[in-house]
């Protein structure tokens, strides 16, 4: 069943149980899609997913099982897939030569693999939507690095390649792929990471904000889960049908210098 024989565009959202992905959920609802929120918590998943009036789906991407699950309930719960937003991720904060290698084989596992698997089992309802969107949440790390997060800047910076593989792969069936790249947003993954940055970087957690979070930036302010959701929502909509292969900097200057 094509996107023009359902009622409503259907879109699946990865950890969407808090955070950017859960203001990408919200977005969408609120602009009639309905949405397979997937997360690994599923209490919090399911809550938030219920407030919504939206499936929840409860999937470890860092396994393939998982994000052929996703899809494949997805698939069974709405009929089809016309918007796939992936924004699953988790951070780990050290220096190279301190970095726990299982820790950088899971965050490479759920931040580039999964997106690409997600596409993968994806890509036929993508096709017959006929106007296929995806929409992976990167960074100003898929654009530029910071000391101590080895496994997160590699991620961020290959799903930049990813998506120029998927929109040449999926320009002639109307697949389009994109990758917005925000600066800090004010989440738990941000949040969570202060007395990391603290401790290396040798400063106070009170200072973290101003000295990493914000250094650099041409509008000094951390941005809003729903910001991102903004522009992830254009993105999938088809007033974007001609942006393909592109990254959207959401980064208040970060990477203008």
């Amino acid at each position: 069943m094509s996107s023009s024989e359902r009622e409503t565009r259907v879109a699946l959202v990865t950890g969407a149980a808090s955070g950017i992905g859960l203001a990408c959920a919200a977005r969408l609802v609120a602009d009639g899609y309905r949405v397979a929120m997937v997360d690994v918590d599923a209490g919090r998943g399911a809550a938030r997913a219920a407030e919504l009036g939206a499936p929840f789906v409860r999937a470890d991407l860092a396994t393939s099982d998982g994000c052929r699950a996703a899809v494949e309930a997805t698939l069974a719960e709405l009929g089809g897939l016309d918007v796939l937003v992936c924004n699953a991720g988790v951070q780990h904060v050290d220096a190279i030569a301190d970095f726990p290698e299982e820790r950088w084989e899971h965050l490479l596992r759920l931040m580039l693999t999964a997106p690409f698997l997600l596409t993968k089992h994806a890509w036929e309802a993508l096709k017959r939507s006929g106007r296929g969107r995806v929409v992976h949440v990167g960074s100003a790390h898929s654009l530029v690095a910071s000391p101590y997060k080895a496994a997160y800047v590699a991620a961020k910076h290959g799903l930049v390649g990813l998506a120029k593989v998927t929109a040449l792969e999926g320009g002639e069936h109307g697949i389009t792929c994109n990758v917005v790249a925000p600066a800090y947003v004010r989440t738990p993954l941000v949040e969570k990471q202060v007395a990391d940055q603290a401790r290396t970087r040798g400063i106070a957690e009170a200072d973290v904000e101003r000295e990493v979070f914000l250094a650099g930036l041409a509008i000094e302010r951390m941005l809003e889960p729903s910001d991102v959701a903004g522009v992830v929502a254009f993105l999938a909509s088809d007033a974007a049908w001609a942006i393909t292969g592109s990254v959207q900097s959401v980064d208040l200057g970060w990477t203008a210098r």
